[in-house]
C-alpha cells in the first residue's frame, strides 16, 4: 500500500486514546480539589517528559514528583498573585542551582523551558476553572484547543498541499491551519453560546484567537523535539505520543483565554 493510501492508519488507535484521555479530563475537572490534582499531575509528567528530552536529569522521577507535589501545595493555599511570586523565587533557585553547577546551554534552556510551563503556564487550567462559571469555561477552552488540533489535523491530511514549516514540523500545511481555524471558529460560536453565554464577536474573537495561538503552540513544542532529536514526548497515551504532544496547544491557549476573556466579556 502507497504512503499516501495508508495516510489514517493511525486514525482509530488516536480514537480510541481519545475515549481514555476523556474520562479523565471528565474526571479531573469534577471538582476544584480534583482540578488541582490534575493540574499538580500534568506539571508532574510534562516536567518529566522535558526531564527526558533534555536529558536534565539522569533519574527524573524524584525531580518531576517534587514539582507536581509542590505545584498542589502551592496552588491549594495561595491565591494567584503569590503563587506567581513563589513560583517565580523557585525556579530561579533551581536555575542558579544549574548555572552554578556550570551546565551545559542546552541543559539550561531545558530547565526554563519546563519550569516555565510547568509552573507558570498549566495553572491557568485550575484558575480556570476556579473562575465564574469556571466549570464551563473550561470545558470550553479544552475542548476547543483539543479540537483545533484534531480539525488541523484532518484538514492537513485531507487537503494539505503546502507546507508552512517543513524543517521543524513537516506535516503541517496552511490547507490545514485555515480549514482547522476557520472550523475552530464555528466550534467556538458553537460551544461560546451554549456554554459561556457570550455574543457572536466574542466567540468568533476567541475562536480565531485560539485556533492560531493553538497552532503556534503545537509549532513550539515540535521545535523542541526537533531541537532535542526526539520524535515524540513520551509514550503515556498510545497514537499520540507523550502528555506534552497532546497538550501542547494550551501550554499558550489556556494563559491567553484566562487574560483574554475577561476582558472580552467586559466591553
Amino acid at each position: 500500500m502507497k504512503p499516501e493510501e495508508n495516510k489514517f492508519a493511525d486514525v482509530p488507535l488516536r480514537v480510541k486514546t481519545w475515549i481514555y484521555i476523556i474520562i479523565v479530563f471528565a474526571l479531573g475537572i469534577s471538582h476544584p480539589i480534583a482540578m488541582t490534582v490534575f493540574v499538580s499531575w500534568i506539571s508532574y509528567q510534562c516536567f518529566f517528559e522535558f526531564s527526558r528530552m533534555f536529558k536534565i536529569y539522569e533519574s527524573p522521577v524524584a525531580p518531576s514528583i517534587f514539582i507536581g507535589v509542590l505545584q498542589f501545595f502551592l496552588l491549594y493555599f495561595l491565591n494567584i498573585e503569590t503563587y506567581f511570586l513563589y513560583s517565580f523565587l523557585i525556579s530561579t533557585l533551581i536555575s542558579s542551582r544549574f548555572i552554578l553547577w556550570g551546565t551545559s546551554k542546552k541543559h539550561l534552556y531545558g530547565i526554563s523551558v519546563a519550569l516555565l510551563i510547568c509552573l507558570f503556564s498549566f495553572p491557568h487550567l485550575l484558575w480556570i476553572r476556579d473562575s465564574v462559571d469556571g466549570l464551563s469555561a473550561i470545558i470550553f477552552i479544552v475542548v476547543v484547543t483539543e479540537l483545533n488540533d484534531v480539525f488541523q489535523y484532518l484538514m492537513g491530511k485531507f487537503f494539505g498541499k503546502h507546507k508552512i514549516t517543513p524543517q521543524i514540523s513537516p506535516n503541517k500545511t496552511l490547507e490545514g491551519l485555515i480549514g482547522g481555524v476557520f472550523l475552530t471558529l464555528i466550534l467556538s460560536n458553537i460551544l461560546g453560546y451554549f456554554l459561556l453565554k457570550t455574543d457572536i464577536l466574542t466567540n468568533s474573537i476567541l475562536g480565531l484567537v485560539l485556533g492560531i495561538s493553538g497552532f503556534f503552540g503545537d509549532i513550539f513544542m515540535s521545535y523542541l523535539k526537533r531541537t532535542t532529536g526526539v520524535k515524540d514526548t513520551g509514550t503515556l497515551l498510545p497514537g499520540h505520543g507523550g502528555l506534552l504532544d497532546r497538550v501542547d496547544s494550551l501550554v499558550f491557549n489556556a494563559p491567553l483565554f484566562f487574560w483574554l476573556f475577561p476582558l472580552l466579556i467586559k466591553n
